[in-house]
């Protein structure tokens, strides 16, 4: 398990009950834009960038990297494809079932 998910639990657990149901309530909305942004960090931790590396390569500049990163933004297909090329990778997309 990473840093990010030990601590990310971590600050889970000392939730008291009403905080944790509030927690709830709003992962289940941003939910997958925050693992959109958890992947791109990792994306970009793995291939040992740099935010100012990543958004070079990308032609972007660096705030626009640290926005996606802490879910401000929601990048486009195209920025995805853009990043993942960037990292080394290649974008998937998969639609699981309910």
């Amino acid at each position: 398990m990473s840093d990010y998910n030990q601590r990310r639990q971590q600050l889970i657990d000392e939730l008291s009950p009403d905080d944790r149901q509030v927690f709830d309530k709003a992962y289940a909305t941003a939910g997958p834009a925050m693992q959109l942004a958890e992947t791109v960090y990792r994306a970009r931790e793995s291939a040992g960038l740099t935010q100012t590396e990543l958004a070079r390569r990308m032609g972007t500049t660096q705030s626009a990297i640290a926005a996606i990163e802490a879910g401000a933004r929601t990048p486009t297909v195209a920025l995805l494809e853009r990043l993942a090329r960037a990292c080394g990778g290649r974008l998937t997309i998969r639609i699981d079932a309910a």
